[in-house]
């Protein structure tokens, strides 16, 4: 019986590393910043709350004013969309599309761009039956803060790219020089 156990135990261990399967590295920022601020147009933005609350729980300072060595995670705009993708046979939407887009971009503590602006868009249909509008608002809600994290995350696993990707090129030697040979011979 514990022969099995220790045949299952690495077969398991041999199958997952054959999926592809990694572990998620740690959140990397990049090596000159001590901290981030996390800025939005709105103090009381969603996505600046779920940054700052992710950024924390990943053991980096947020001071709430930038500093020496400080860098400035900018929010620039944020946009919510809902769209009715289906009717029923009274004209009434059924289906609808939830659309959350958010700007960014991170500079560093000079004001230099270290992640240059960019655009992330999420999308989810859901389901809104009109007899049921009271369910299908509590539902469009969860959606939404779910939608806030997943936003988060993803803006974050940008800077981690960003960061892994200059960290590499950093890392990565020239050849050295080959010698000329002596001119005229």
């Amino acid at each position: 019986m514990k022969r099995l156990r220790t045949l299952s135990a690495v077969a398991l261990v041999l199958l997952l590393t054959a999926c592809g399967f990694h572990l998620r590295k740690p959140l990397q920022l990049p090596p000159d910043l001590i901290g981030v601020q996390v800025t939005a147009r709105s103090p009381y933005s969603p996505l600046l709350q779920a940054l700052t609350r992710t950024l924390e729980h990943a053991g980096f300072e947020v001071p709430e004013r930038a500093g020496e060595g400080v860098g400035r995670l900018q929010i620039h705009s944020e946009r919510w969309e809902s769209q009715a993708i289906s009717v029923d046979q009274f004209g009434r939407a059924q289906e609808f599309t939830l659309r959350y887009a958010a700007v960014f971009s991170l500079l560093d503590g000079n004001g230099d761009e270290l992640v240059p602006e960019q655009v992330i868009e999420l999308s989810r249909d859901y389901v809104s039956l009109p007899a049921n509008s009271s369910g299908s608002e509590s539902e469009r809600e969860m959606l939404s803060r779910e939608m806030e994290r997943e936003m988060a995350a993803a803006v974050l696993r940008r800077i981690d790219a960003v960061s892994r990707a200059h960290l590499e090129q950093d890392q990565v030697q020239l050849p050295a020089p080959v010698p000329l040979p002596p001119a005229g011979g």
